[in-house]
């Protein structure tokens, strides 16, 4: 089996800096591309940034510039750099991976149980 586990979320004030970090673990055989999603209260969950197992990246409109996605591919960890961050930035984020899990022979998402951002004064 495939787990992801989430760190680093919590109550920050307004233009603050929060940092989540995601490790995969498990019968892992390839991580593809690893990202961040986020879900505010009565909204659908939404895409934050993405980042291939090359290096690229994506990101929504809403964070760039202030938000900045890494991997570590030796240790199977995904980073998200949250700098400046708003009040609307406030949401449950979740780390998501595509790998592929050898106990179960293909290539599956996976999604971290989430971690909690507060943006408030």
């Amino acid at each position: 089996q495939v787990q992801l586990v989430e760190s680093g979320g919590g109550l920050v004030q307004p233009g603050g800096s929060l940092r989540l970090s995601c490790a995969a673990s498990g019968t892992i055989f390839i991580i593809y591309a690893m990202g961040w999603y986020r879900q505010a209260p009565g909204k659908q969950r939404e895409l934050v940034a993405t980042i291939t197992s090359g290096g690229n990246t994506n990101y929504a409109d809403s964070v760039k510039g202030r938000f900045t996605i890494s991997r570590d591919n030796a240790k199977n960890t995904v980073i998200l750099q949250m700098n400046s961050l708003k009040p609307e930035d406030t949401a449950v984020y979740y780390c998501n991976s595509a790998i592929y899990d050898t106990s179960r022979r293909g290539r599956y998402a996976y999604w971290g149980q989430g971690t909690q951002v507060t943006v408030s004064s």
